[in-house]
């Protein structure tokens, strides 16, 4: 029983290697001319390897661009003086008042005068003795009635009586305390009953025509101002003027390597006032350049921050760019030329010099 059933297995495997050869899809091991043989790796090709890569480009064409400086400060009294007392007495009158408007000249405190009145008619006295000493010893002397020493002691008290007289008139005047400049007197002031020392403040008087608007601008912006340039204030306010730089700091601050510049803003009406937060607009020279969206900003190997374009050969380009302003609905740079393709989608991805193939969006990007 067992030899029959290998005579029937064997009978069954010769039968199924006959059929399969009599199919005729032999492959012969190593024969690289057989015809379904598999091709080596080296031969084998992907369609896909074909395909450039696609990046969607946009056209841009640089156009006129005002520039404008924006610089953030400050504004500042063209003039803020602490009038002083130079003198020590007590303030018995005060004619002026806090927020006045006053001229150069006008009365700010009167200090009790005391004995100056008095040593004035004093010195008085005593330069009219030695008047009349020295004109007698002139009359002797012309006469060989006295010697010339006794001339010249007797113009030395004249001298002196003369010295005398100007210093007690100008002790008196000090009584008197006049404003320097003319302005707004700033709060508070000397009140009446107070007695003032030599340097202590009877009022303080702010110039604010012409206010000044003060700022900062870097070393990179500074070689674009010069004195005499146009310029715009704006106040946190809400009020604008218009001014002129009339100061450029000849050196930068140590620190913030940043130059001071001034800006000369007529105010008659007084409407702008000292140390109010301020934005000073600089109109620039115009110049072409390109606004872009910063998203398609890029880097090159070197870091680098700038534009991927495609030439003619629609190969890559990479374009160094300088950031020139900012706005709501994109960026001016400039570096370009005039006239540029540039890729807006895929920059990322491609390297310079590649060959690629351009899309070109349906909608440019807006100039």
């Amino acid at each position: 029983m067992r030899l029959k059933f290998s005579y029937i297995l064997a009978l069954g495997l010769a039968a199924g290697i006959g059929a399969w050869m009599y199919s005729g899809t032999v492959v012969i091991g190593g024969r690289a001319d057989s015809p379904n043989a598999t091709p080596p790796p080296a031969e084998r090709q992907d369609a896909s390897t074909d395909a450039l890569f696609r990046v969607k480009v946009a056209h841009l064409t640089a156009t006129e661009r005002k520039a404008v400086l924006d610089i953030r400060g400050r504004t500042e009294a063209h003039a803020k003086v602490q009038v002083r007392s130079e003198t020590a007495a007590r303030v018995i009158e005060r004619p002026a008042k806090e927020g006045s408007r006053i001229a150069a000249g006008e009365i700010l405190c009167v200090l009790d005068k005391g004995t100056r009145e008095a040593s004035v008619l004093e010195a008085k006295a005593m330069l009219a003795q030695a008047e009349l000493d020295h004109s007698a010893a002139t009359q002797l002397s012309t006469k060989g009635f006295t010697a010339q020493t006794r001339v010249a002691a007797v113009q030395a008290s004249l001298d002196a009586a003369r010295a005398r007289v100007e210093e007690v008139e100008l002790e008196l005047d000090r009584t008197i305390i006049r404003s320097p400049i003319g302005g707004i007197i700033e709060s508070p002031m000397a009140n009446i009953g107070a007695r003032l020392n030599v340097g202590d403040t009877c009022a303080t008087v702010v110039d604010t025509d012409p206010m000044t608007a003060i700022g900062q601008v870097s070393e990179v912006d500074i070689a674009k101002v010069s004195v005499g340039m146009a310029a715009e204030v704006e106040l946190i306010t809400g009020q604008t003027f218009d001014g002129v730089v009339r100061y450029i700091s000849p050196a930068a601050h140590a620190d913030t390597r940043t130059f001071r510049i001034e800006v000369e803003v007529p105010n008659p009406d007084g409407i702008a006032r000292d140390g109010v937060t301020a934005l000073t607009r600089l109109p620039l020279a115009s110049e072409k350049a390109h606004k872009i969206s910063p998203a398609i900003l890029t880097l090159n190997d070197a870091g680098q921050v700038g534009l991927r374009a495609v030439g003619d050969n629609n190969t890559t380009e990479f374009f160094p760019v300088t950031v020139l302003g900012g706005e709501q609905d994109g960026v001016w740079v400039g570096g370009l030329p005039e006239s540029v393709t540039v890729i807006t989608v895929g920059q990322d991805y491609v390297t310079d010099g590649q060959l690629v193939e351009p899309v070109l969006e349906t909608a440019e990007v807006a100039q």
